[in-house]
């Protein structure tokens, strides 16, 4: 039986200890310090749960101790700190944090430690980059790669029309961080929620696309120079989020107010968690569309991937946390099985290149009713 510990069981989290809980050959440690979190699925067969502080180092050790693999799902502002105390622990890691530092930093560590550290295992950063991997493998030359992606709530209220379907800290970063994309083959910074188009699709109209931080790894490990990646919103919502950005409520430099230091955008987390908190039963969707331009044969090929997922109401799970989650836990099973062997920082686009693994992962994704269509032109 392999042994699992998953760190961190939010809304994420939850989804991917229940999707492994239902496979008899893997015992899953859900571990946070969150009570209400760990009571979700602490009656759930194969599963244990335990409270930790996972901001302390030896708690993080002590999580990992007996695990074959361990999946890091903590938020984004703990998740490097925690990746590298996984490694350093000589495990193997599947990772969704989303962390601002540059995974690579962790690479030297990895390849002594002999650890698979697969980072970015979600649905974008994650599928996206799986996809790019396994089309650029499949192309002579790729000249070109966009990915457009949105999670959103089904119903829009004003005045954000938007929920966070994962942690609200995480998602002000991706307002915050400037915007790398690759143009002509080299690195280009922009600025966060700039460069707003407009995109129209089936099922839900028209959504805001604008630049955000999500290449990652892929501005390095792919020869293409053309890459972009776009966020989508309800049209509107990146003028009310660059107001308040320009008034300086996303600001680091803590601030005093009477007598005492805070940080703009802790205190802007703290008021806007609420509002943007999705409520047991609201209903979500995730859409994305990738295309791909390049060379086969000396003519012109190019892809489309299409994905819309809805809120799965039979099991209460948000969409975010379906693609997401799955995606996860798909790739933790590849890994389990032996069909991912390298012992370093693995970036996803790296799997999309090893044979037989995206082909599997449109299966199990099948299996869940998660659909992905892809058109050859």
């Amino acid at each position: 039986m392999k042994k699992i510990s998953v760190l961190g069981v939010g809304l994420v989290g939850n989804a991917i200890v229940k999707d492994l809980a239902r496979d008899e050959n893997y015992q899953v440690t859900a571990v946070d310090v969150n009570d209400t979190n760990l009571k979700k699925i602490e009656k759930l067969q194969n599963v244990k749960t335990v409270k930790l502080d996972l901001l302390k180092n030896k708690n993080i050790e002590k999580a990992v101790n007996n695990s074959d693999l361990v999946i890091n799902a903590v938020p984004g502002f703990m998740g490097f700190n925690t990746l590298r105390t996984i490694i350093e622990n000589n495990k193997n890691v599947v990772d969704i944090s989303f962390f601002e530092e540059d995974p690579f930093q962790l690479d030297p560590l990895a390849k002594k430690n002999e650890v698979t550290a697969i980072i970015d295992c979600g649905v974008a950063p994650g599928l996206s980059n799986i996809i790019a991997g396994y089309v650029d493998n499949l192309l002579d030359r790729t000249n070109s790669f966009e990915c457009y992606v949105g999670g959103l709530p089904v119903i829009r209220e004003l005045p954000y029309e938007y929920k966070a379907v994962f942690s609200p800290t995480d998602v002000l970063q991706e307002y915050i961080r400037p915007a790398r994309i690759v143009e002509n083959g080299k690195l280009v910074i922009k600025e966060a929620l700039s460069e707003i188009e407009n995109k129209n699709f089936p099922k839900v109209g028209s959504l805001e696309a604008f630049n955000t931080d999500g290449l990652r790894s892929l501005a390095k490990t792919l020869n293409i120079p053309f890459m972009k990646e776009k966020t989508m919103r309800y049209p509107g919502h990146a003028k009310i989020m660059k107001l308040f950005k320009e008034c300086g409520f996303f600001g680091n430099l803590p601030i005093e107010i009477n007598g005492k230091k805070i940080k703009p955008i802790t205190f802007f987390s703290k008021l806007i968690i609420d509002k943007w908190k999705l409520k047991e039963g609201e209903e979500d969707f995730i859409i994305m569309q990738i295309n791909i331009e390049g060379i086969k044969n000396n003519s012109n090929v190019k892809y489309q991937f299409d994905l819309y997922d809805e809120y799965d109401k039979e099991k209460q799970t948000t969409s975010m946390a379906r693609t997401t989650g799955y995606t996860a836990t798909i790739i933790a099973r590849q890994f389990l099985n032996g069909s991912i062997q390298q012992k370093s920082i693995c970036p996803p686009e790296n799997i999309g290149r090893i044979p037989g693994c995206y082909e599997n992962l449109l299966e199990e994704y099948t299996k869940r009713d998660i659909k992905i269509s892809m058109k050859r032109n």
